[in-house]
């Protein structure tokens, strides 16, 4: 792990430590959810995944594209935990686009995902290929539970935006 007070080297090591991002999808009347998705990342910026448009999570992203993705490892201690908080805005690969998506998605073999042919994620196949754009990344400021953040003038948990 970088210097904790590196804070785009935290967030880019942490994203390419991981295999599952939570995503954060609200629907049309606003009701959040929240779905645990395998991803493939390209620059840190392009999150790929692979469901069914029926999912929640999918249909949600079609009425609103707006999302929300964190991505930590959860098998660390208790209060030495980091994760990188995104916005981002979430649809399905355009057919145009797909192709080299998946030179992308699911990156490489040791992540532990197969491989999808471009016809298993067009349709009529039941899966697509989904891709959210990154807008902002944060990650938790490392001084707010010791001492005040200069930046903030806190000492409770809050984000700051990173620049990956």
């Amino acid at each position: 792990m970088p210097d904790p007070h590196d804070l785009p080297g935290v967030a880019r090591a942490i994203i390419d430590a991981n295999v599952y991002m939570t995503l954060g999808t609200a629907d049309a009347a606003g009701r959040p959810w929240a779905s645990p998705v395998f991803y493939a990342a390209s620059a840190y910026r392009e999150f790929y995944w692979v469901s069914v448009p029926e999912a929640t999570q999918c249909r949600n992203i079609a009425v609103r594209p707006e999302v929300s993705i964190v991505v930590f490892d959860s098998r660390i201690p208790v209060g030495s935990g980091q994760a990188v908080y995104m916005s981002a805005v979430a649809g399905p690969v355009p057919d145009d686009e797909i192709t080299r998506a998946l030179e992308i998605y699911p990156g490489p073999p040791e992540r532990g995902a197969r491989r999808f042919a471009a016809d298993q994620v067009r349709p009529p196949a039941p899966y697509r290929l989904y891709r959210a754009t990154v807008t902002e990344h944060s990650v938790l400021c490392p001084l707010s539970a010791a001492r005040p953040c200069p930046e903030h003038g806190r000492t409770s948990d809050h984000r700051t935006t990173v620049t990956l």
